[in-house]
């Protein structure tokens, strides 16, 4: 596997990074798609090295990637149950990183529902850490397996259009998708109900449109986002059959897009709330099976990447 030039310890997220950098971590991911398209998947890079995935919230999918990605790379893998751990019995958030310090890991992937969480921890750990999403701040894996998924398919992201759709509000993936698309060059539209929009969003750099035909007009990519209800605290909606109506994703509102328009969604899927089940099984349209197989390889890049650093003495 090539060299990367990636020079951070940590993985917190995508805003700061340069383009080279996203460019790098993507040029990897792409080599580890190849490898775990080959008969043998496994690597030895990981070997002797012992990953922790520490998960304050559920994700059956990012969980399971990021086990699948490191044993393909040979590391030691063990899935701590917070819900069972002492955490849900008060331990801090220090606690458990002195705890984890005398076990002498290498690589702590983390996810938590408190923004800023993940950077703590990273203060306080001897080891490289990875987010894994954070409250409504970032989650920088999935932005990455996104990015790999469109430039494989398109060639590129700078100069692309891409509709951000739904409950952006919430949606830390939004955020880092935002972050690294612009980054990269790409033209980034939020489209969504005013109530499920970031304050100020005009301001992040992106185009905002509140209505669904609008924002999706010529653009190259449409990336739908989940309804987030275990955030939300009131009525963003007025009714689940009314947010479909106007920003379920389904033909007639595709149709405006670009004719060869990608449809992503970073799962898991409300079928009928913010895409029409036919659309989201559409070979020819859809790419989010296509995520769930970049997001392995992406992951395996950030993991050979932080065990490195690690070994180099990198800040």
């Amino acid at each position: 596997m090539t060299n990367v030039i990636f020079p951070h310890r940590h993985l917190l997220g995508i805003e700061g990074l340069a383009p080279h950098e996203i460019s790098a971590l993507l040029d990897l991911s792409d080599q580890f798609v190849e490898k775990n398209r080959s008969t043998d998947r496994k690597a030895s890079s990981l070997r002797g090295q012992t990953v922790i995935n520490l998960f304050f919230e559920n994700s059956t999918r990012t969980r399971t990637s990021f086990e699948l990605a490191a044993k393909r790379l040979g590391a030691d893998v063990i899935n701590m149950q917070v819900s069972a751990s002492s955490v849900a019995k008060g331990e801090t958030l220090i606690d458990t990183a002195m705890t984890l310090n005398a076990m002498h890991i290498d690589v702590l992937v983390v996810r938590h529902p408190d923004s800023g969480a993940v950077k703590l921890l990273s203060e306080k750990v001897n080891c490289a850490v990875i987010n894994a999403g954070d409250g409504w701040h970032e989650h920088p894996t999935q932005a990455l397996l996104d990015a790999l998924t469109i430039r494989r398919r398109k060639g590129r992201l700078g100069g692309l259009t891409v509709a951000i759709c739904g409950d952006v509000l919430h949606s830390r993936v939004a955020r880092s998708n935002m972050h690294l698309l612009s980054t990269m060059g790409a033209r980034v539209r939020l489209v969504g109900p005013r109530t499920l929009m970031p304050a100020k969003a005009e301001k992040l750099g992106v185009e905002v449109f509140t209505d669904m035909v609008e924002g999706l007009r010529d653009v190259d990519i449409v990336m739908m986002l989940r309804v987030q209800n275990e955030r939300m605290r009131g009525n963003f909606i007025p009714s689940i059959r009314e947010y479909f109506h106007f920003f379920g994703l389904d033909y007639d509102k595709l149709s405006v897009a670009k004719p060869d328009a990608l449809i992503m969604h970073p799962g898991p899927m409300n079928r009928g709330v913010e895409i029409d089940s036919d659309l989201a099984d559409d070979v020819e349209r859809s790419v989010i099976r296509e995520q769930v197989e970049m997001g392995v390889a992406v992951r395996m890049a950030c993991l050979k990447v932080a065990t490195h650093n690690l070994a180099m003495g990198n800040a």
